[in-house]
């Protein structure tokens, strides 16, 4: 659905995308996962035709259509839910939809019955009559879908979905995503810097300062970080890191006042550390790879800590 191929594109004299490629499936839920200022939001801008690119090098294609050649062809084939509200908070949820439906051609009986349909899907049609502005943040968001969905994109793409949700709302708005993809085998790319919200992606392409580091499921990222996550905390943290360095030839990273280790037995180097530097280890302990983990073993820094 999505082939990118050494895509590079600046501002003036900042590169914010720096050689990118991947491909994304038909049918798949794709995360661009990275920090801000990573390049995922201009890869956004991007995709979802709002830049042309008249300062980049390399191809996008969508949907078999070159970006370059064929971007209002391109225009008709997606659907974009932004990370700012683009509902009109005066109108009722239907009548945004209706306006919705008028920029692409749509009216008469078969926009009223593909609102009504959608409404349905995304448990909203009690509140077709409703002004925008008294809508929760999770139903306005899911407002925002079926307003990208009228004219029935190929692909729905979506800028930080879950920005300023609660938890349960995050659930309830993957739940509806899921279904679509399932039912309808639409493409969906998501770009977010939230780590559980990644994990929901099929796939997904981790950006740091421009560049692709990682790219693969979750679980395969986590996978090849090395075993399990040690995290120590010594008073001594410069002389301990490199003792273990010249000791047991393991890297270590600072974060948030402890040493993180990567190792493929964490019990059985968790006991190794203490009779190594006895009295001088206040706490150790160990846990499972998580995709932030997958983001330090790539850079060497936090995901927080992006430059």
């Amino acid at each position: 659905m999505v082939e990118i191929e050494n895509l590079s594109f600046a501002y003036k004299t900042r590169q914010a995308l720096r050689g990118v490629s991947f491909q994304v499936g038909r049918g798949e839920i794709f995360g661009v996962l990275g920090p801000n200022g990573s390049g995922k939001s201009t890869l956004f801008k991007i995709l979802s035709t709002l830049f042309s690119l008249p300062r980049q090098n390399g191809r996008v294609r969508i949907n078999g259509l070159d970006l370059l050649q064929s971007e209002s062809e391109i225009r008709k084939k997606i659907g974009i839910v932004f990370q700012s509200p683009s509902l009109d908070p005066k109108l009722t949820v239907r009548e945004n939809l209706v306006h919705q439906g008028h920029l692409y051609g749509l009216s008469g009986a078969g926009l009223n019955s593909k609102i009504k349909e959608l409404l349905v899907r995304f448990s909203l049609e009690d509140r077709s009559g409703e002004i925008v502005q008294k809508l929760s943040g999770g139903l306005k968001r899911r407002v925002e879908i079926v307003k990208g969905l009228l004219h029935q994109p190929v692909l729905l793409i979506l800028d930080e979905p879950s920005t300023g949700l609660d938890p349960g709302t995050r659930l309830d708005l993957w739940k509806h995503l899921n279904a679509l993809q399932a039912k309808d085998g639409v493409t969906i790319l998501v770009t977010t810097h939230l780590m559980e919200e990644a994990e929901h992606c099929h796939r997904l392409v981790i950006l740091s300062q421009g560049r692709v580091v990682a790219l693969g499921s979750p679980e395969s990222l986590k996978q090849k970080v090395g075993g399990d996550i040690l995290l120590v905390k010594t008073q001594e943290e410069e002389d301990i890191a490199r003792k273990i360095e010249q000791k047991f030839g393991l890297n270590t990273v600072r974060m948030n006042g402890l040493l993180q280790i990567e190792h493929k037995k964490g019990p059985g180097l968790m006991t190794q550390l203490i009779e190594a530097f006895p009295g001088k280890i206040q706490e150790i302990t160990f846990r499972r790879p998580t995709l932030e983990d997958v983001f330090i073993h790539h850079t060497g820094h936090q995901f927080w800590k992006e430059n």
